[in-house]
């Protein structure tokens, strides 16, 4: 049996969620008003509702996040909001509070990579407890997708592929809340790990001075998606709920194409998800939206160069070096075209310098205002390309479901790719083919394209007037379409996901970590359904850092964070990875522009880099 593969793309709205499709995705995931992962794009049931229909013409799906922890007060809202998302047609949900895993529900339940999912034991568990799908941590390397799927085949596992990447793993950051009272599992992350720090040893050392040493690269994996598909993974998930419509076209179209062309060489293997043939009126090109540069992070293991230290902004793509400079313009030795107003930036020492191209002639370039520190055999990088913003700000795709009519005489009237319409057999005096044809191909505005018309019996020559035939084809299309409306043209069988199959004999208890047991608030528990759901499993205190019950003393240092990401390997010192023994003394602090200090802990057993907070005897 072919193994289905799908591309999932982020949508802010209900036009990127529509653009999404129309470029490739074989499915969107979508905020709803409240309680999702990103407070900042939420949507109303209206249009969630409108999406899943434009969606289910062509066989996509839509998910919708609900993957925020939940307090008591709001378990009845998110019951009322469940409700409406399932009328809406959803077809999933993304979870993360433990207050929703046992919700009596039609909908499916996708485990939200918030759960911290990172091992086979994990996966088994959440299995276990009905979800038909998890979301891996980005973490994870394609040798670990491989083991989670062959200890857990059948579950799916869903990657992510391309976008931004959280420093912490995905639900354990605390930091945000910690430090500015907004919460990273309440959907308001302040992104403390974009943030400058100083880096110091135990006796004061400064070791590196304001530098963004938890700010990651943007994830890539396009060169690695057959890599990926082979481990196990089935769905490819593009990061970006807050990104607009010109990046979500152009990274669905890059990733759907390259998907296509892995599976015309595996036809046998693979297939997509969703259906239709899509016609692009641009070429994608991923250096031509929002990135901090790529990096395929933990995919083969460890790499340096996984993080931005000089700047958390984006550079976009290389366009060449400044070669000679004038009072009020300079010229640029490269390849690369420019247009009036493009946006370029530079380095200048440390600190990235953004300007905005007033009038390009050729490669002689005049800047609304001559940035300060520009100098000849400075490297420049394009973030904002006018000529490519105008190109994707018309319609650049069109996906269209292609189709065969086949109409037959057959006695007492005809049929039309298999229904059956009552009409008498009228000899026509001249040929009618092409008539025929050109009223069963009028398909305008639906989802589908007419590739062939066939006619029988081959002497097939019958008069029949073309309201009637428009009459016909209009029944057979609305026929297909509330065909792939209801998913009859579903590829996966849903029943290997039957939850009575799970192994209910293994609790989260068997999982317990000495930092769970530690920090009791790891598992993001905040309202009694909750903590009754985690009691019946053997761990009577679970809790959350924003519950109001939660208070961390003054002598502790809280737990904000568990990395992969490790300075010490980053800079060279990873003795366990051939690196050299470090001078400095540790422990080491990262510290912040207003004072804060912010503990090192480098767990090389588990080869993870913890970041503790401030505790009484650091102040």
């Amino acid at each position: 049996m072919k193994q289905t593969i799908e591309l999932l793309a982020p949508a802010k709205n209900l036009a990127c969620g529509i653009a999404a499709i129309d470029h490739g995705a074989d499915a969107v995931y979508i905020g709803a008003q409240r309680f999702g992962a990103r407070v900042a794009a939420g949507n109303p049931v209206e249009d969630i509702a409108e999406l899943c229909h434009y969606a289910h013409q062509y066989g996509a799906k839509v998910y919708v996040t609900v993957n925020t922890i939940i307090y008591d007060n709001e378990l009845e809202d998110i019951q009322q909001l469940l409700k409406k998302i399932e009328k809406a047609g959803a077809d999933a949900i993304l979870v993360q509070d433990s207050s929703l895993f046992t919700l009596h529900s039609s909908l499916p339940l996708h485990a939200s990579t918030q759960t911290d999912n990172r091992t086979p034991e994990k996966v088994r568990w959440l299995r276990s407890m009905g979800f038909k799908r998890v979301v891996l941590a980005r973490e994870l390397s394609v040798e670990e997708i491989r083991k989670i799927h062959q200890e857990v085949p059948d579950v799916e596992l869903e990657v992510f592929v391309h976008g931004a990447l959280c420093v912490s793993y995905s639900g354990q950051c605390y930091a945000s809340q910690y430090c500015f009272g907004r919460s990273a599992n309440r959907g308001a992350c302040a992104q403390f790990c974009r943030l400058p720090f100083d880096l110091v040893d135990s006796e004061g050392r400064m070791i590196e001075r304001g530098r963004h040493l938890l700010s990651l690269k943007d994830l890539c994996q396009i060169d690695h998606l057959e890599e990926l598909m082979e481990a196990g993974a089935v769905s490819f998930k593009i990061e970006g709920r807050l990104k607009d419509v010109d990046y979500v076209k152009n990274v669905t179209a890059a990733y759907s194409q390259r998907l296509n062309q892995i599976i015309a060489r595996h036809p046998e293997r693979y297939q997509r998800a969703s259906k239709g043939r899509i016609t692009y009126t641009f070429e994608p090109n991923l250096k031509k939206t929002f990135n901090r540069g790529f990096t395929t992070y933990f995919l083969h293991g460890r790499q340096p160069n996984i993080f931005s230290p000089d700047t958390p902004k984006a550079l976009g793509e290389y366009v060449g070096k400044v070669k000679e400079i004038r009072r009020d313009s300079f010229n640029v030795a490269g390849t690369a075209s420019f247009a009036n107003g493009d946006g370029l930036c530079f380095f200048n020492a440390k600190e990235l310098v953004g300007f905005r191209v007033n009038r390009a002639e050729g490669n002689r370039l005049y800047p609304f205002k001559m940035p300060v520190g520009l100098k000849p055999g400075i490297v420049l990088y394009r973030n904002n390309d006018m000529e490519f913003e105008r190109l994707m700000a018309g319609q650049t795709a069109e996906r269209k479901i292609p189709i065969t009519m086949t109409l037959e005489a057959v006695d007492g009237g005809f049929t039309l790719n298999g229904k059956f319409f009552a009409a008498e057999h009228q000899q026509a005096q001249k040929p009618q083919r092409e008539n025929i044809v050109r009223q069963l191909s009028k398909l305008g505005r639906t989802p589908y394209v007419c590739e062939q018309v066939n006619l029988l019996p081959d002497d097939f020559n019958y008069f029949i007037p073309s309201s009637m035939l428009a009459e016909w084809r209009r029944t057979v299309i609305e026929n297909a379409e509330c065909r792939m409306e209801n998913n009859e043209y579903n590829l996966r069988d849903d029943s290997a996901f039957d939850s009575e199959k799970g192994n209910h004999h293994s609790t989260i208890s068997d999982l317990r970590s000495p930092l769970n047991t530690r920090f009791p608030y790891l598992y993001n528990v905040s309202n009694a359904k909750a903590r009754a759901f985690y009691a019946a499993q053997g761990v009577p205190n679970a809790t959350s850092l924003e519950s109001p019950i939660t208070t961390v003393e003054k002598k502790e240092e809280p737990l904000l964070m568990q990395c992969r990401h490790c300075l010490r390997y980053s800079f060279g010192y990873c003795v366990k990875n051939g690196g050299e023994r470090p001078a400095w003394k540790e422990p080491l602090y990262l510290v912040s522009d207003d004072g804060r200090r912010f503990r090192l802990e480098f767990d090389c057993r588990n080869c993870q880099m913890n970041v503790y907070g401030t505790s009484i005897k650091d102040k």
